[in-house]
């Protein structure tokens, strides 16, 4: 089972959206194959857990100096060690502006995936390839897509 990941990089209930991810990823048939941008918040949540279910982890990394995004060290560091426990990487290409390779990325997972996870307060992105352009292109795709809601602490299928 492939599973992606798509969400916010600012969450506050952190804990239960933790406990949300490993509950889903205990549902899923073996071997588990989790793909992620490691980006802070919602994808190095996830990845975590998926290393900790004993999955795999394959990551899709927006753009060539990617690392040089993240504004704190402890965010860039955790990138990283998962970027070195991943057993896949792909970098994509440089295209016009970063929001277009943050969208590009998440197409790409969504391509790769089986299933999405997408942790999301359910509002419009901010910039192009947010967390919500990501879920409605994998709605566009039929893609088996499950919405985890942390500010109303729901969860259902889309």
């Amino acid at each position: 089972m492939r599973i992606g990941i798509t969400g916010h990089q600012k969450i506050e209930k952190v804990s239960w959206v933790t406990q949300q991810i490993s509950s889903i990823l205990e549902k899923q048939p073996s071997p588990i194959v989790g793909i992620s941008s490691l980006a802070i918040g919602a994808d190095q949540l996830f990845a975590i857990e998926i290393i900790r279910h004993g999955g795999i982890l394959e990551a899709i990394i927006p753009f060539e100096g990617y690392e040089n995004k993240f504004e704190t060290e402890t965010g860039k560091a955790e990138y990283e060690r998962l970027l070195k426990l991943s057993s896949k990487a792909t970098t994509l290409k440089r295209d016009t502006s970063d929001e277009k390779g943050y969208y590009e990325a998440g197409k790409k997972i969504v391509n790769e995936s089986d299933l999405i996870i997408a942790i999301w307060d359910g509002k419009p992105a901010r910039g192009l390839g947010g967390t919500a352009d990501i879920v409605k292109y994998a709605v566009k795709l039929n893609k088996r897509t499950i919405h985890v809601n942390p500010n109303e602490l729901s969860i259902k299928e889309i």
